[in-house]
């Protein structure tokens, strides 16, 4: 529906039964059409210097309650309304829509990039401020401490120079970092959001994710009998021609690898001679070990479907360890008082780190519509069900289960 409004949108999806009404969505949507019609009230000719202060939207909820939908409805509105101050260059867009991972990889190539400068996050907001009117971040989540350091200094100058920003989150503003290293200094930063956006709990009780959904099987629990699980492994890769011996899904060693940002990660078979390529890996190759969620993001930009053997339950009873700062972690179950040592006790289950990278997969593949097969020694309902990671597990199993249908196959969610 181009040129929509979001409200407009909203309510012919309503009346056409594409999706049920909910009170707390229209809510939202009112929010978002009076943000569109802000922005579509201001003087397109105005240059940044002379931009009005608008107010953006922070959206948060549980799991399913169509946060990103809802998102994406204000910026398809905006795709087609909001005319580009350079229509020739395809950097120079009104609005940008990011995966929040995505976003801090931009950021984080442009330090890079900036190195030896002075004030390099304030160059960084300017370059966003000339080039985008909104930014909007899909599951907004900080976890590391030096992504903590470095947004709250970059929230501040975006807001400065009156970019607008819409985010979507499963947290409350006030409950992001929560529990984290010199969680202090990104205090000021959630005064930011709080100050420059509205502040949206998306309380309702239904779950969209449970509505009627074409079940189609990617998830696939492994037999006892090793012989009958080597079989379900070659008839999944003969589904999309991956033909591989006997001996190689025993032996993992002898995988090829493809090269992933400087580092190696070794597959079971990969076919990328067809419109759609795909590539299928163990769980302890790509879920165990040296990756980050930025290894996900450029594996979906290279491969449309893949393939997941041999996950493991990574449920387990926590333990108290070290974990050196900086390393990736929710921020729960913190001994802060060890963070003037430069270290800090964690209570984690022996999985939790795989857990962890386990989503960030599923999130980076949902986000870019790739089909994903998983076999599993455990049914989908018993990955991972205690641990301190049940409050982002959530999320994942919800995902899961949208994941395996015909309308997402067929990039047809709403």
């Amino acid at each position: 529906m181009p040129n929509s409004s979001p409200l407009t949108q909203y309510q012919a999806l309503v009346s056409t039964n594409k999706i049920s009404f909910d009170a707390a969505q229209q809510q939202a949507v009112e929010l978002l059409q009076q943000l569109y019609l802000m922005l579509q009230s201001e003087n397109v000719s105005e240059s940044k210097q002379s931009r009005t202060a608008v107010k953006g939207l922070y959206l948060w909820g549980k799991v399913g309650r169509g946060k990103t939908f809802l998102m994406d409805l204000f910026v398809s509105s905006l795709a087609n309304t909001l005319p580009k101050k350079e229509p020739n260059k395809e950097l120079n867009k009104v609005c940008k829509r990011q995966h929040f991972h995505h976003f801090m990889q931009d950021v984080h190539r442009q330090l890079k990039a900036l190195s030896g400068k002075p004030e390099p996050l304030k160059r960084i907001a300017e370059k966003f401020s000339q080039q985008y009117r909104v930014l909007c971040f899909d599951e907004f989540f900080v976890s590391d401490i030096g992504d903590a350091m470095l947004l709250g200094n970059l929230l501040q100058f975006m807001f400065e120079l009156n970019i607008v920003v819409v985010s979507t989150s499963n947290c409350a503003p006030n409950e992001l970092y929560r529990n984290g290293l010199q969680r202090d200094r990104f205090l000021p930063a959630i005064a930011a959001i709080e100050q420059h956006t509205q502040v949206l709990h998306l309380n309702g009780e239904q779950d969209h994710r449970h509505r009627a959904l074409t079940y189609a099987q990617n998830y696939f629990e492994l037999p006892h009998s090793a012989q009958q699980q080597i079989e379900l492994h070659q008839n999944l890769l003969s589904r999309f021609n991956l033909n591989v011996l006997e001996e190689t899904l025993i032996e993992f060693e002898q995988h090829r690898s493809i090269n992933i940002l400087g580092r190696q990660i070794n597959y079971i078979a990969k076919n990328t001679q067809i419109d759609k390529p795909v590539i299928c890996f163990d769980f302890s190759q790509l879920c165990q070990g040296a990756r980050s969620h930025f290894d996900y993001i450029e594996l979906a930009k290279q491969f449309s479907t893949l393939l997941l053997f041999n996950v493991p339950p990574m449920s387990g009873q926590t333990y108290e360890r070290i974990k050196a700062r900086g390393t990736e972690d929710n921020g729960s179950n913190i001994n802060v008082s060890a963070g003037t040592t430069g270290e800090r006790e964690v209570m984690l289950a022996p999985m939790d780190d795989a857990a962890r990278r386990f989503i960030a997969l599923i999130d980076e593949c949902y986000d870019c519509n790739l089909n994903v097969f998983i076999t599993a020694y455990v049914p989908q309902e018993q990955l991972y069900n205690s641990g301190s990671l049940m409050f982002e597990f959530e999320r994942t199993k919800s995902r899961l289960r949208e994941m395996a249908s015909v309308e997402y196959r067929d990039n047809t969610l709403l």
